[in-house]
């Protein structure tokens, strides 16, 4: 027909990969990341300095069960350095465990954006993600500004950018592939609270790798926090680089991304039977 206008198809989104979907839809993706930020925050009485103060007041629990109760010291760091170690290992722990409690029930709570074609489902596990980061970072500037004061600044702080892309990118893996199965296995989101509390007491935030006994550090190597901890403490506090932690980091995330990615391609078509 002349008078018609002829619509050019869109990609399906199931169609493409994940780094394409998240660059197409980059702008949406951003925009509603503040909204979710915002929301998070309406009607508290504090606002936003809830995200501020949260890193914070982690960071006092620890220092005082392990600084003050438990009387942990380490031989070459003094007290302020060690709470400093701490809280390395402590920002890492916050953005993942935060992630993972935000995304595991993101799909199952938005059955309005299941079948939305301007919005695909796919990015809503991200969103989750990506907003429950904003404490994560808040304590990441926190220790800098204080290692920098200090006159501790290490050029391998320069690392700590591609490092947290690596830890997003293994968040948002996890988020796609949990946020996916708890859909049609609910069980999934009542048991993440006590995962993330044991991944508090197995990871090594209050204590360092040399600390664990040689017999179990098997058991650390199967934690991908271990890794993750250790980078943080290695770039911002140490000043070193451990090319195998990388590598390890990097085939985590790699992996973590695209199966998680490729696993809610596959369940995507039936949400809707179970939301």
């Amino acid at each position: 027909m002349s008078g018609a206008v002829r619509v050019r198809d869109e990609p399906r989104a199931e169609a493409v990969g994940p780094l394409k979907l998240l660059y197409r839809y980059r702008h949406i993706l951003y925009a509603t990341t503040l909204v979710d930020i915002r929301s998070r925050y309406i009607g508290t009485v504090f606002g936003l300095a809830w995200a501020v103060a949260y890193p914070f007041f982690f960071l006092g629990l620890y220092a005082v069960v392990y600084g003050i109760i438990l009387n942990v010291r380490l031989e070459r760091y003094t007290s302020f350095e060690y709470v400093l170690i701490m809280f390395a290992g402590l920002i890492p722990f916050i953005g993942f465990s935060e992630a993972l409690s935000s995304s595991v029930s993101s799909v199952s709570t938005n059955k309005q954006l299941i079948k939305n074609t301007l919005f695909p489902i796919e990015l809503v596990p991200v969103k989750a993600v990506l907003a429950s980061s904003l404490s994560m970072l808040v304590g990441l500037g926190g220790l800098l500004l204080t290692l920098w004061v200090s006159d501790a600044f290490r050029a391998t702080q320069l690392l700590i950018i591609p490092l947290i892309f690596l830890q997003l990118a293994f968040s948002i893996g996890v988020g796609w592939l949990l946020s996916a199965l708890n859909v049609i296995f609910r069980d999934i989101a009542q048991a993440i609270g006590i995962f993330v509390l044991f991944l508090m007491i197995a990871s090594p935030i209050g204590y360092t790798a040399d600390m664990i006994p040689r017999r179990l550090l098997p058991l650390v190597w199967i934690n991908p926090l271990y890794y993750l901890i250790e980078l943080y403490r290695q770039v911002l506090i140490y000043g070193e680089l451990s090319a195998a932690y990388w590598i390890v980091l990097a085939v985590l995330a790699t992996a973590a991304f695209t199966l998680g990615y490729g696993v809610f391609r596959r369940l995507k078509p039936i949400f809707a039977e179970y939301v």
